[in-house]
């Protein structure tokens, strides 16, 4: 055998395949790529590197989202955060700010409020500094929120219900129903639209939108009650008894685990709290997985194809996780990078290392499986 011929077999080998039932990425490789790209967003206020991570999230959706219902949602989150970035503007004017500023763009005539408000104000001046803070701020939120979406595009909502602790079931469901409906409604809205477009009537105005959203809301209401009937036909909510000792500790240890889970997760998160966070997050997670594995006993639903997390799988959530364990340590080594002051006015500055470890977020462009063609394997929503 040649090098070239070895060579093309590495190649075929490395190529990215396109998804099949047997071997679309499991939904919570991209939850877990898409929650490690929120907390790299969580650590930082800098806009080139919220921008990066905005970047590498909708490289990613663009390069591996299907045509299903749900994969559409995420111009809705993009356009949500861009409202929670006006909207921390139009406080930021409207209620001012704690950053002191010298760089007065204009004054609004301040409003007089009670002594039991002090510290509050209304109106006043209006600094750049205090407008290029809310910025900054408002950017973070909404970099999550548009992670959020990418997984909500990426990943299937039935495969993730699927994957789901027998004990985290009927919770999962309510959830999984909840992040189906408002995709389905988008799709909706978008072909009453297109209908009324052809028929040359108007789309925009008050009597536009309430002639639309009647057939809209129709139409979810008859969804919901097809997929209750289907539910309660395929035995959802059937549970087995299982001893009242075994549901108290499952109780005790899935309840204390999540408390644990929320308490290092914020621990991470805050920015002094790193020392205790992550000790209480393997702690929670321990006692979470004991709880939901206790409980999974009350589930007598079987589990057709479950789903396999292969090599390509692990790379996905891998990556998202290696960008938030980078951008967690960078905070700590250099934070004036991560968070460029405001006071005096400065450009920010893309520091090279956390802006390296963002792009390897990329991965799943390369190794996940490549969206099926139309006419090929689709998945079901």
């Amino acid at each position: 055998m040649t090098r070239s011929t070895r060579a093309a077999r590495l190649r075929r080998a490395l190529r990215a395949p396109e998804a099949t039932r047997s071997n679309a990425l499991p939904a919570g490789a991209w939850w877990l790529w898409a929650l490690g790209l929120a907390t790299a967003a969580s650590r930082t206020s800098n806009p080139l590197l919220l921008g990066l991570l905005v970047g590498v999230a909708g490289y990613v959706v663009a390069a591996r989202r299907t045509d299903a219902p749900w994969a559409r949602s995420y111009a809705a989150f993009v356009r949500l955060g861009l409202f929670v970035v006006g909207v921390r503007l139009v406080f930021s004017v409207l209620l001012g700010s704690p950053v002191p500023g010298t760089h007065t763009l204009f004054a609004l005539p301040e409003v007089p409020v009670p002594d039991w408000a002090q510290g509050v104000r209304i109106g006043g001046r209006v600094s750049a500094e205090q407008l290029v803070f809310a910025l900054y701020d408002g950017a973070k939120l909404a970099t999550l929120l548009i992670c959020i979406g990418a997984a909500n595009s990426l990943a299937n909502p039935a495969r993730l219900l699927k994957s789901l602790p027998g004990a985290l079931y009927e919770a999962g469901v309510a959830v999984v129903v909840a992040m189906t409906f408002a995709p389905n409604m988008v799709a909706d809205v978008v072909r009453l639209r297109t209908a009324r477009r052809l028929r040359g009537r108007p789309t925009g105005g008050i009597g536009a939108v309430l002639q639309i959203g009647l057939p809209v809301l129709e139409g979810a209401l008859e969804r919901s009650v097809a997929v209750a009937a289907s539910m309660d036909a395929r035995g959802y909510g059937r549970t087995a008894r299982v001893p009242p000792a075994v549901r108290l500790t499952t109780n005790i240890l899935t309840l204390g685990g999540l408390l644990g889970v929320c308490a290092g997760t914020y621990g991470l998160l805050a920015s002094q709290g790193a020392v205790y966070g992550l000790p209480l997050l393997l702690i929670g997670l321990a006692a979470a997985m004991a709880g939901l594995r206790l409980g999974g006993r009350r589930s007598v639903r079987t589990r057709y194809r479950p789903d396999r997390w292969g090599a390509r799988a692990w790379l996905v959530a891998g990556s998202g996780a290696f960008v938030a364990a980078a951008m967690i340590w960078a905070s700590g080594a250099d934070p004036r990078a991560l968070h460029p002051g405001v006071v005096p006015l400065r450009a920010p500055v893309l520091p090279l290392w956390p802006a390296a470890a963002v792009l390897i977020g990329l991965l799943p462009a390369l190794v996940a499986p490549l969206p099926p063609s139309p006419t090929g394997f689709k998945e079901q929503s």
